[in-house]
């Protein structure tokens, strides 16, 4: 199973350069293996994100659906998930970071990202960098 940051899921949809060559032949083997997935909490962020203008998104609902649709597995944020993330390192202080990495360490996933604190390693969250 493959869980999407935020920022990977923003690359993917939109056709970023910055998603590795790598990680996208990955991504698109989950997706035929019915094995993509995103935290719910994503929508969330790239909802703020757009609304704060920092990133280039007409609606975040229909990008949601077109995600849901192609095969992207929605995880929701659960109580079991809320509390895993308050328990992962404190080093990350970043709540929506944190509720995605839980999410993924939950679902046995390996988790694509940039983010730096991220890949530096939590316990028992697997990682690979996006822009590979």
């Amino acid at each position: 199973m493959i869980l999407l940051d935020t920022h990977a899921l923003y690359w993917l949809a939109t056709a970023d350069k910055k998603l590795g060559r790598t990680c996208r032949a990955r991504i698109e083997q989950a997706l035929e293996d019915d094995g993509l997935s995103v935290s719910a909490i994503s929508f969330w962020e790239l909802e703020m994100l757009a609304k704060k203008k920092r990133i280039e998104a007409d609606d975040i609902g229909e990008m949601r659906r077109i995600a849901i649709d192609s095969g992207i597995v929605e995880f929701p944020l659960d109580g079991p998930t809320a509390i895993l993330a308050a328990r992962l390192d404190s080093t990350h202080k970043d709540p929506a970071d944190r509720f995605i990495a839980a999410t993924a360490v939950r679902h046995r996933a390996t988790l694509i990202t940039a983010d730096e604190q991220l890949l530096a390693g939590i316990d028992g969250l697997a990682t690979q960098d996006a822009r590979q």
